[in-house]
């Protein structure tokens, strides 16, 4: 087996997995505010932006051969029905129109949850204490509409909620949306590495925790389930998250599927990588590169990543 590995050519021709920047998004966050660029201090390198600081962000990103970025969103003030979420002249429904008019070649994708807009910090709307399930599914297809009216190309429910694609699905539809698509993060799990983003955005639940909604990381069997169903009621791309502890869960959701799969290395998977490479335990570039070769070597096609642009420096 040595021969094939003698050299870096021989290394190259035969090598299985190709990492390129064109599988890479960039998640972003946007907040309602001017002439802002405020460091999150658990994810080194990574940014709260206005509208303004965005648009030159991700000009920097496209011309780094990024192809798309994720936008959430933070707003200036939260209630207890998220009605930031699905406002026209919310954070990120500007933010769109501001990137697109800019960048109109780079694609946008928007998170589409209520998490961060509700003052309780669920993922959907709240009665008698408990997330009511069909009031939710409203109020994300309403967010859904206004992020495509806004320009958006890509929308992405991350709340988990039952039957939330079939309703942006139908609606996107109804409302003139029918190209848009969806990728829909059918295998979310309620994960211990969400910790740095839950920073970002300020979206710690309030009471209670997203168990009731979200994976138990425990099951595998479960995530090929929920990504059939999305894909049943209209997804065109399913998710699996975070993605380094679940690589065998996007192994078996490609392999049983056969649909696009996208997984999103999160924030804690991120730093966790940074705090090593601050620490001169790791080379961070071989590891976060090597990690990322591992996500799609499972069988995702896309890859959410926030080491996107410096990925995209180190692969050219």
């Amino acid at each position: 087996m040595r021969r094939l590995r003698a050299t870096t050519a021989l290394r190259d021709l035969v090598r299985e997995t190709e990492l390129s920047v064109r599988h890479l998004v960039q998640p972003l966050f946007v907040v309602a505010d001017e002439a802002v660029r405020e460091p999150v201090e658990s994810m080194p390198g990574i940014n709260r932006l206005s509208i303004n600081e965005l648009v030159e962000e991700a000009g920097d990103l496209h011309a780094a051969g990024v192809p798309a970025v994720l936008l959430f969103g933070i707003p200036s003030a939260k209630d207890e029905v998220g009605s930031g979420a699905y406002d026209e002249e919310g954070v990120v429904q500007l933010a769109v129109r501001a990137v697109k008019e800019s960048h109109p070649g780079l694609t946008v994708m928007t998170d589409v949850c209520l998490c961060e807009y509700t003052s309780h910090g669920h993922c959907g709307f709240v009665r008698d204490g408990e997330v009511d399930n069909d009031i939710s599914l409203e109020l994300l297809a309403k967010t859904a509409i206004s992020h495509a009216e806004a320009g958006a190309d890509v929308v992405c429910p991350s709340d988990m909620m039952d039957g939330r694609v079939g309703m942006i699905r139908l609606q996107l539809d109804e409302e003139g949306h029918s190209s848009v698509p969806i990728i829909a993060y059918s295998a979310k799990y309620a994960s211990a590495f969400y910790g740095p983003f839950r920073e970002a955005v300020d979206s710690t639940p309030e009471f209670g925790d997203r168990r009731g909604y979200q994976m138990d990381p425990a099951n595998a069997a479960e995530a090929v389930r929920e990504a059939k169903l999305d894909l049943d009621e209209g997804a065109d791309v399913v998710m699996v998250k975070p993605a380094t502890p679940y690589l065998d869960v996007i192994r078996r959701i490609k392999d049983e599927t056969g649909a696009p799969v996208a997984a999103y290395q999160v924030s804690g998977e991120y730093s966790a990588l940074k705090a090593a490479a601050s620490n001169g335990w790791l080379d961070e570039r071989a590891a976060a590169l090597e990690t990322l070769t591992s996500i799609k070597r499972a069988g995702a096609d896309l890859i959410f990543t926030y080491y996107a642009k410096e990925a995209a420096e180190w692969l050219r």
